[in-house]
């Protein structure tokens, strides 16, 4: 069982998830280890005067990111300890 754990853990590296906030004004995406590999931001939503706001997206996609990747991790653990 250890054994297959730490092989998902491995193939969870390869897998990504994508997520987004503000109708699509940044984008994550982030690998099943959890870790963000991009941002994409949409220039349109970058203005000095409305910084807060970015950082609210910024902030609302990755933790989406984060609710998607422990999901996959969620469903891939099921799969392993049906067996």
């Amino acid at each position: 069982m250890h054994t297959k754990i730490a092989q998902l853990q491995e193939e969870m590296a390869g897998k990504t998830v994508e997520a987004s906030s503000g109708g699509g004004m940044v984008n994550i995406v982030m690998n099943g280890k959890q870790e963000v590999i991009s941002i994409r931001i949409d220039p349109e939503v970058v203005n000095r005067e409305e910084i807060d706001m970015l950082q609210d997206l910024i902030a609302a996609a990755v933790n989406e990111a984060l609710r998607k990747s422990h999901e996959m991790m969620t469903e891939e653990m099921k799969k392993i300890t049906a067996v």
